[in-house]
């Protein structure tokens, strides 16, 4: 199937546009193939019927997609590189979360307390059909490069299953990657672009107080570890307020704290969790020791033991400048300059930065948000959902970037 729409100039035709927009058939087709994940969520390194779904779809297109070792996701390459200049490779997400599908739609997810409430589902679809796109490119000797499409698992799993991917070998000859994310404060038919970080770094602490424990009566003579515990909730945040550049953006926040089962027993162990999250790679680097430090000082003043898990999570996404450029010039060629905004940094993790800690890259905001929609959407909720006409952008803006990527540079 020819997935192409004709635009053949007539004598007085300017020049061509720029190939690779989508059918009718093909649009209405990834729709239902998003809607298919979104019905059928699968978590971190659980997505076998995903990974077997795409593979299924682009072996179909006469492609030769490759599962990774741990037996989902995949890789697949458009065209045939010559060894010369690196591929351009796209990558999309494949997991879910673990929280219930609230929705009322026909698609809602099947699954209990699982749903794809972060747009991957949206991803995974748009990289599949850019892959499409190009593999007709190719076919009619009009793909210039080849391209990698990189689907990898498990990116709500830190450290993220794009690690895993590096390490079995998704960068091979690969020279520069790009990607999207879902945005709900952006209307469908826009992106947002931003040089430097787009997201933050995100890392995973979790803490254990210990101490004899004792009679609320007497707390003069055991180690109050309520108290300790709170103190450490609340002042190792300010104690790092001071030791690091407030224009770091360097914050801790806790999500648990668990201590005692009575109110008149001082316990003998106590419980936080929390997420430590940051703007700039130098102070993410320097984080782990300086937390501890922090802790082990606060937890020492009231005389508890202090035992600290810092389970490093992902640095920040860094878009390079020369990439978020393609991207600029992708979409300009597909929609016009008026199709991109400005965006701000996230304090969100993404494990998309594992890969630009090897090869230059850059992440775009994808807009799906219906124009004219005043409801209050946002990522990892119940509610979350998109227009699906998103999809047929994040498909131009890949297409057209594979294109440009491959044009000579003066």
């Amino acid at each position: 199937m020819n997935h192409l729409k004709s635009r053949e100039p007539g004598p007085e035709a300017a020049p061509a546009a720029l190939p690779g927009t989508l059918s009718e058939p093909l649009r209405a087709e990834l729709i239902a193939f998003r809607r298919d994940l979104h019905m059928h969520p699968e978590l971190g390194n659980q997505e076998f019927r995903t990974t077997a779904a795409l593979k299924a779809r682009l072996e179909a297109a006469g492609l030769h997609p490759k599962v990774l070792p741990g037996g989902t996701g995949l890789i697949c390459d458009i065209g045939t590189w010559d060894g010369g200049r690196p591929m351009l490779a796209i990558r999309a997400d494949l997991d879910a979360l673990p929280i219930p599908d609230v929705k009322t739609v026909s698609y809602r997810s099947t699954e209990q307390n699982r749903a794809h409430a972060c747009g991957h589902d949206v991803h995974t679809t748009a990289v599949l059909g850019a892959g499409l796109v190009l593999a007709d490119l190719d076919r009619q000797g009009r793909l210039p490069a080849a391209v990698r499409l990189v689907f990898q698992p498990a990116e709500e799993v830190l450290p993220g299953g794009a690690a895993d991917a590096v390490a079995a070998g998704v960068l091979d000859g690969v020279g520069r990657i790009i990607a999207v994310h879902c945005d709900p404060r952006v209307d469908a038919g826009k992106i947002g672009l931003r040089v430097g970080p787009i997201t933050s770094a995100c890392d995973r602490l979790e803490i254990t107080l210990d101490g004899p424990g004792g009679h609320t009566a007497r707390p003069h003579l055991t180690t109050d570890l309520v108290t300790a515990a709170a103190r450490v909730a609340v002042d190792v945040p300010a104690v790092l307020a001071r030791r690091v550049d407030a224009r770091s953006g360097l914050s801790v926040t806790w999500g648990r704290i668990e201590a005692g089962h009575a109110p008149n027993v001082i316990p003998q162990h106590a419980e936080l969790s929390g997420t430590i999250r940051c703007l700039d790679l130098p102070s993410w680097r320097e984080a782990p020791d300086m937390v501890h430090a922090a802790i082990d000082e606060v937890a020492a003043l009231h005389r508890a033991k202090s035992t600290v898990d810092y389970v490093r999570g992902v640095p920040p996404v860094v878009n390079d400048p020369v990439i978020v450029e393609l991207l600029r010039d992708a979409m300009t060629a597909r929609r016009g300059p008026y199709a991109i905004e400005d965006t701000e940094q996230s304090l969100g993790g993404e494990d998309f930065s594992w890969y630009l800690e090897h090869v230059p890259g850059a992440m775009a905001r994808l807009g799906v948000r219906a124009p004219g929609d005043t409801r209050v959407r946002d990522l990892h909720a119940g509610d979350f959902d998109v227009d699906e006409r998103s999809i047929g952008v994040a498909v131009e803006l890949f297409t057209a970037a594979a294109l440009i990527d491959a044009e000579p540079k003066h």
